[in-house]
Parts: structure tokens; sequence; C-alpha cells
């Protein structure tokens, strides 16, 4: 199946100011797909070329196969955009924002029936349909914008900053919405189903990459890594990380288990706590128990562990950092 996105080598260049550098990426149908790093690292910058806003200066991009600067109607037609910034009118209450944008999209007025109740059902604002929007709270703002950015039903949505300066609970629900708009199955005006919707997110919340199918991070303009949640927290390690903690642990254990077949390397973590990446955890942690119990150390405990996304992203970019420097 064709990739819904695919950037290619990619640079963008503001007089002397490297924002994009050699950039490439495929975002698939039916996915969530994360664009993770700090701000000021170049994620704005491609959302604007997603959207055709900015041209690259070197190399391609295209959304459904074609240049976003030579999309017809139909084809933007196919895409919504929740941006960064509340762009709404504070003026209108929350449904008649939604439908001034029905209006933009040309959505008749029974289209609009069945579309805008189910919508305010989903973002929860079917209680504050009438409130003004410069009255509802940040979190209500930014779930009137998803609103907004899902009335005409398209196959990709765009989201900038989606959780930016909202509470952590709110957060994790706006996350189970994304994750159910990724699931829904696309229903066309015949009845006739469209496929699943795709996404693509923005963020600096680094445990959010967590929530998606796949994770690009970037920093400083140049893409760090790409692949799954598992394949970076992986690549962050080395491994699948099993963790041990034993009273009596010496460095001539260590030096047993490194030699382990499947060990990809070790930390002490504390002095009685070691972590250790492993090809395949599931396999070697029988392997690993066994040679320390011969060895005559009680373990206190052992465990497979994941690491937190916030670590995973630390790792990475040092070891970008490292590989740039030689």
């Amino acid at each position: 199946m064709a990739p819904v996105i695919e950037v290619s080598q990619v640079n963008k260049v503001f007089g002397e100011q490297v924002a994009l550098r050699d950039v490439s990426l495929r975002v698939e149908p039916g996915e969530i797909f994360c664009l993770l790093g700090p701000s000021g690292s170049g994620k704005t910058t491609l959302i604007r070329l997603l959207n055709g806003v900015y041209f690259p200066t070197q190399g391609r991009v295209t959304v459904f196969g074609k240049e976003p600067a030579r999309f017809s109607r139909q084809d933007r037609e196919q895409i919504g955009y929740m941006p960064q910034m509340f762009v709404l009118y504070p003026n209108l209450s929350v449904a008649e924002n939604l439908n001034f944008i029905a209006s933009i999209y040309g959505l008749s007025w029974h289209d609009r029936r069945q579309r805008l109740p189910r919508l305010l059902e989903l973002v929860n604002l079917t209680e504050h349909q009438r409130s003004l929007a410069g009255n509802i709270s940040g979190g209500m703002k930014r779930r009137l914008e998803l609103a907004c950015a899902l009335l005409h039903e398209p196959a990709l949505v765009y989201m900038d900053e989606p959780t930016a300066g909202i509470d952590p609970i709110l957060r994790a629900s706006l996350w189970k919405e994304f994750r159910s708009l990724r699931d829904e199955e696309r229903i066309g005006p015949q009845g006739e189903s469209l496929g699943r919707r795709t996404l693509f997110v923005t963020t600096q919340y680094v445990n959010e990459a967590d929530s998606c199918d796949k994770v690009a991070i970037v920093a400083k303009g140049e893409l760090v890594a790409l692949g799954t949640p598992q394949e970076l927290r992986a690549q962050a390690l080395g491994g699948e990380a099993i963790e041990i903690t034993a009273d009596r642990m010496t460095r001539q254990h260590m030096t047993i288990l490194q030699d382990l077949p499947g060990v990809k390397g070790i930390e002490r973590l504390k002095f009685d706590q070691l972590r250790i990446a492993v090809d395949d955890a599931q396999t070697r942690l029988p392997l690993i128990v066994q040679t320390l119990y011969e060895q005559g150390l009680d373990l206190d405990s052992v465990d497979i562990v994941e690491l937190k996304f916030d670590e995973v992203f630390v790792r990475l970019i040092e070891q970008h950092e490292k590989e740039k420097q030689g």
C-alpha cells in the first residue's frame, strides 16, 4: 500500500538558518505517526511543508502521492488540521464555530445535522455547545479545534502540539480519543468503507510517544531516530532490558554475564543493581538466572523492564551527537 506521506532527503533553509536537514520518513495509512522533539527542533516547519505553506529547499515532499503545492481542492478536503494555537472565533459559541467551519467545507444542512451532534459527543462538548468559545477552558478549546478538524471526514489529520498547555488527565483523555479516531472506520456518503484515518501528531511531551504506532525523533532540524516505540527502546539500549538486584554483586559476576550468548551490554545502576541489555529478554532470562545461581549469588529481584521514553529520548539524542562527532 502506498504511503500517505513521504518525505525524501528534505532540507529547508531560511536565509542562513537550517530548519531541516536531510529528513526522510514515511507515514503509512491508518497509523498514528508522532513527530517528537523539543521546541525549535523543526516540527512545525515540517507540518508547513506537508501543508504546502512552505516549499522544500531541497528534496521532495508528497502527500497522497502529490506535492502539496499542487493539491486540488478535492485533495485538500482529504486533510484536517488542528493548529497549535487557538484560531477559532471567541465571540461565537461552540456550535456556531462548528457551523461556520462546516460552511467553509460546503457541508449541507443535512450533513451538519448528522455530524455535529456526533462530533460534540466525541469531544465531550455537547453540554457546552451554546457557550462562547472565548469563555471555555483551554482543554475545551483544544477539543473544539479537534472537532473542527474532523468535520469533513478527512483521511489525514495534522495535529500540531495538540496537548500543549493542558493538564495530564485531559492529555490522557485526548490521546484516548486520538486512538479511537485512528481505529474508527470512515464511512462514505453511500455507506461505503473509506478505510481508517491517519493521524500525524507533533509533540514535545516525550512519553506521549508510547501512544503512537511510529515515532520520529527530531532535534536541531535533524532526524535522530525513526521506528516503533519498541524499536526505539531497543535502539537506545542495544536490545531488551533485564534488571537484576543482588547484595553481593561483583565485577567478576559482570564479566561472567558479559560473556553469555545474547548479552549486548551491562550497566551498573546502583551498587546492588545491574541492567543487562540482551537480544531477547524472555529467552535469555533463564540462562542469566541459572548462571548467577551457579556462582552462588542470591538474587533479590529479576525483572524484564521497559525504559521510560524520556530515557530513550535522551539516549538516542546522545548517540546521534556522538555519531556526528565521529
